[in-house]
């Protein structure tokens, strides 16, 4: 059943205990589209020959982004094939460098910081971090990749459980580490098989990795998306976004498997009538248990309650 609270009530019930899931939509609202990430994947593809005034109907932005990679110049070696990928996600980042925050990126994270509630966001760009006023923190003691690099954090004080307080993690990859952008669907699928092996091992025993308190993702944002109700905004959330409907999918078979662990999560959307796929989007979510909640672009962003 779709939630009957409105976006402004469930948000002074719940900040007590939530973490915040934020999109791209943070970036566009007052931004006059500025900042959208269609518009940069169509200025990369004017640099690889591809002149087209938009991603064309029917193609996702993440196959749009896999066809660019191969339509550059054709590698002569597995290095080569690497450096052209990774040539395009610099170019991602550099365009990317000039985005900063308006006013209700500074509210918004004001909010969180007062609340001590972790935000995820699918952004690479460190506006939000920014807003926040916040350091880069990379646990020395912890394993890193610059592929993957999951445990790191944009906050005022390292705790060890990220559900313990404010900080703000990225979940597709960051600006800093280029070769961690998730642009193109086999970067979502590399995601994906990374996660699985910390979440399961073998199939005998669902989430037999997953259950123990020290679990490899413990200390990264992976812990937030199982431990921590949701709430989602600014995000499309449709069937482009591989990886994360992937986790809700997990989240909500590893709460059948231990209902006393259950958290709750919201989506926040706005409708729009012209948009055909919002029954499936929402049949989904609400499949997984996601209550979905109706709300403007105004009341989402512009909201009083982030201001208490």
């Amino acid at each position: 059943m779709p939630e009957r609270r409105s976006f402004r009530t469930l948000l002074n019930q719940e900040r007590d205990n939530l973490a915040l899931v934020i999109g791209n939509g943070i970036n566009i609202h007052g931004a006059d589209n500025r900042n959208s990430w269609e518009r940069l994947l169509v200025q990369i593809a004017h640099h690889c020959a591809v002149d087209v005034p938009n991603v064309p109907k029917g193609t996702a932005l993440t196959e749009f982004y896999d066809v660019l990679e191969m339509k550059r110049s054709s590698p002569t070696t597995d290095d080569d094939d690497q450096t052209a990928t990774l040539n395009l996600q610099a170019e991602f980042c550099r365009l990317m460098e000039r985005w900063e925050p308006l006013r209700h990126h500074h509210t918004i994270m004001n909010w969180a910081v007062r609340h001590d509630v972790p935000v995820l966001t699918t952004n690479f760009e460190e506006v939000l971090s920014d807003a926040a006023g916040c350091d880069f923190i990379k646990p020395p003691e912890l394993p890193f990749t610059d592929f993957y690099p999951w445990s790191c954090r944009f906050a005022n004080q390292l705790f060890d459980d990220p559900c313990d307080g404010f900080g703000i993690w990225h979940i597709n990859g960051m600006r800093r580490y280029r070769r961690s952008i998730r642009l193109g669907l086999s970067h979502y699928m590399g995601s994906v098989q990374r996660a699985r092996t910390w979440l399961h091992r073998g199939e005998a025993n669902l989430f037999n990795a997953k259950n123990r308190p020290d679990w490899d993702g413990a200390r990264t944002w992976v812990h937030l998306i199982f431990n921590k109700p949701l709430l989602i905004f600014g995000l499309g959330l449709t069937e482009t976004e591989v990886f994360l409907r992937w986790l809700l999918i997990e989240r909500a078979r590893y709460y059948r498997k231990f209902p006393e662990r259950a958290h709750p999560a919201w989506y926040v959307y706005t409708h729009t009538d012209d948009d055909t796929s919002e029954a499936g989007k929402l049949f989904f979510l609400e499949g997984v248990g996601i209550n979905c909640v109706e709300a403007d672009y105004a009341e989402i962003y512009e909201s009083p309650s982030w201001a208490a």
